[in-house]
């Protein structure tokens, strides 16, 4: 078996193993082409994520792989090697969301994963065989300062319940009622509904009026009329007795302001006098 013919094979028994389960050889490709700004809308959409705006989950797990990959890429990997690395970082966290595995035991099942590494036809290949020993070995550097480093963190994230926020909120609107009664409704502050009801339950003004220029009309004849005669207060005085008594106002006025303006000064003169006295005496 020559060269190409066993690279083949290693690469068949690759995509049996941890090979493109996560994401496929097109998904890669176009990943690969990509700036970090394109990975992150390209896994976006590969990954179906529609509430990233909303949803924390979401926004975690979008940052957990784009990080990955572009990782991966800085560290020229093939594109193999590409969909091995991100089938770790898949199963890494679906052993931590659906199986809840401590830290020490996905741990245990990255090193199972990763056995073979660096043999030839080794019986306990994980399906890793296409990285090197030192790819192996940077995997593990770089999987220590990103999920393992913050697990606790992943763990609250899928297992502990959170209060949904509220990014909403409705107010209930009370429209004015149209203007079919003679007064409007009351105010909380206002009149009780009681008496409100009791000026509705009243004729209209108009109404009334028409009742009393109608008196003619009535069974029983015309009422007589009433006259309401107004009564003049000021009728028995003459003007000199008014001027009078609004000089006897005034006067007093005045005398009672005049006698409070002296007072006032009284006291401003003695304040002064005694603060004299004793800047003469110091």
């Amino acid at each position: 078996m020559d060269a190409q013919e066993e690279s083949q094979d290693q690469d068949t028994v690759a995509r049996e193993s941890m090979a493109w389960k996560f994401l496929s050889l097109p998904q890669i490709s176009a990943l690969s082409e990509q700036n970090i700004e394109g990975v992150q809308k390209k896994l976006e959409e590969f990954l179906n994520f529609r509430q990233l705006k909303t949803s924390l989950k979401e926004a975690v797990l979008l940052d957990y792989y784009v990080s990955g990959f572009w990782w991966a890429k800085e560290m020229d990997f093939t594109h193999i090697q590409l969909s091995g690395f991100m089938t770790i970082l898949n199963f890494l966290l679906e052993n931590l969301n659906t199986k809840h595995m401590t830290l020490e035991d996905n741990i245990k099942e990255l090193g199972r994963s990763m056995a073979g590494i660096g043999e030839s036809h080794s019986e306990k290949s994980g399906g890793l065989d296409f990285f090197r020993v030192d790819q192996a070995k940077a995997i593990i550097s770089y999987l220590k300062i990103s999920l393992f480093q913050h697990y606790k963190l992943y763990e609250y994230l899928f297992h502990s319940p959170r209060e949904e926020l509220v990014i909403g909120d409705e107010n209930v609107i009370e429209l004015v009622k149209p203007a079919d009664t003679l007064f409007p409704a009351p105010l909380e502050e206002g009149i009780s509904y009681d008496i409100y009801s009791s000026f509705i339950a009243l004729p209209p003004a108009s109404e009334v009026e028409t009742e009393e220029t109608n008196g003619e009309c009535h069974p029983e004849g015309p009422q007589p009329e009433t006259e309401s005669l107004e009564v003049d207060h000021m009728a028995g005085f003459t003007i000199e007795d008014i001027k009078s008594v609004l000089g006897q106002i005034t006067n007093e006025i005045i005398g009672s302001l005049q006698t409070e303006i002296n007072e006032k000064l009284q006291i401003q003169e003695e304040a002064y006098t005694v603060r004299i006295d004793k800047l003469k005496k110091s």
